[in-house]
């Protein structure tokens, strides 16, 4: 990076870029950097950069662009998208296509596409197969407000953990409202080097949430780190104020005492940390508090809970072969555990080692944390209907 700044190597090295595209983008280094260097924000700007000395003509990131630019833009194309995606992971039909391998026959890409998409669907039974509710919004249990940031993808393929989300924070005492012209995040545009796009959104953003002092809580550690870089991205006072408005939902929980459930008498379970949400939002534990609230939960530690599963965004297809081998030390490490069942804070994670632990023939159910203290709230009957 410093070379090409300082000009003596050029933006167009095929040494520039490819140690540019390999960097998962975990920002792990980071944390142990002794001058604080912020690595995760020149990483996108060194992709911007190369995106517009090296674009890539191959036809997945020709795809990719098309994506970013014309449906992840655009709010009814991308509903659109991600309802047809819902009709075909719930049809049966990629389930169909993961059995018989012929996807794989075509592209590996491919093959590994359709189990992220089969990975999306509700694994816990328990969880994903109750009505939903949630409280009245007049309810005089509720003692201060938060506004709650969906995602893309996170509406898109995963509502249920949204609504998991705001029953619990409703649980605890938390009013929920959700600001209806919120858009993506912008974190797959910034990843991809597209850094206008994700400055567009980001403008669409801090205007759907206003100029209040509520906070704004996510789920997904990809999205809410991304949310919280928005001051460094717009470099104005208005971005600023929003990111030091962001939590995530077990940050948020942590403001007062975290109501305790019932047990689940769920088989044996493990913890692994989103990157992002870990070195984003420094927010791992929090999360992992989220699960010590539910008694007698059968838990074990995870090794190497803070490295990378390979997901990284969307690097698991733009680098297939670096990424498999980093979710390959992850699903090692999962099945030293014993675990059958992981939570994780982030849909990537949950989509890359769900997809992982599917095509290994793992017996291993993925979800977020919220689902499982919502589920433990629901066996301790506090979303009882009110008058």
């Amino acid at each position: 990076m410093r070379a090409v700044v300082e000009g003596r190597l050029p933006n167009t090295s095929e040494s520039f870029g490819r140690h540019i595209d390999r960097c998962l983008g975990c920002r792990a280094c980071e944390q142990v950097c002794p001058a604080g260097v912020q690595y995760g924000q020149l990483l996108e700007a060194s992709r911007h950069e190369l995106l517009r000395a090296q674009p890539k003509h191959d036809l997945t990131h020709k795809l990719l662009r098309f994506a970013l630019q014309h449906i992840w833009t655009s709010p009814a194309r991308l509903s659109a998208a991600f309802a047809g995606s819902r009709i075909l992971r719930d049809s049966g039909l990629v389930r169909a296509l993961l059995k018989s391998g012929v996807a794989k026959l075509f592209s590996a890409r491919a093959h590994f596409a359709l189990a992220l998409l089969h990975s999306s669907r509700a694994q816990v039974k328990a969880v994903g197969s109750r009505p939903q509710q949630t409280f009245s919004e007049k309810s005089d249990r509720f003692s201060a407000s938060v506004m709650l940031f969906e995602g893309c993808v996170g509406e898109g393929l995963f509502a249920r953990v949204n609504n998991a989300t705001k029953r619990v924070l409703q649980a605890n005492g938390f009013s929920v409202s959700t600001p209806a012209t919120q858009v993506c995040c912008g974190a797959l545009h910034a990843h991809a080097g597209d850094l206008e796009g994700a400055r567009k959104l980001a403008q669409q953003n801090i205007e759907a949430f206003g100029l209040s002092d509520t906070p704004i809580v996510t789920n997904a550690g990809g999205c809410g780190a991304m949310l919280a870089s928005y001051g460094h991205l717009l470099h104005d006072d208005e971005a600023t104020r929003f990111s030091a408005r962001v939590k995530d939902v077990g940050q948020q929980l942590e403001t007062k005492e975290l109501v305790h459930g019932a047990s689940l008498d769920q088989a044996c379970t493990t913890y692994d940390t989103s990157c992002h949400l870990l070195y984003g939002q420094h927010a791992g534990e929090a999360s992992l508090r989220m699960l010590q609230a539910i008694p007698g939960l059968n838990f074990k530690s995870l090794e190497g809970a803070e490295r990378c599963c390979g997901g990284a965004g969307i690097y698991n297809l733009l680098e297939p072969d670096l990424s498999e081998k980093v979710l390959g030390e992850k699903l090692q490490n999962i099945e030293a555990t014993g675990a059958t069942l992981l939570a994780t804070g982030n849909p990537g994670c949950q989509m890359q080692i769900g997809a992982g632990a599917c095509l290994h023939g793992m017996s291993l159910e993925v979800c977020h944390p919220v689902e499982l203290l919502d589920e433990s709230y629901q066996r301790a009957g506090l979303y009882k209907k009110e008058n």
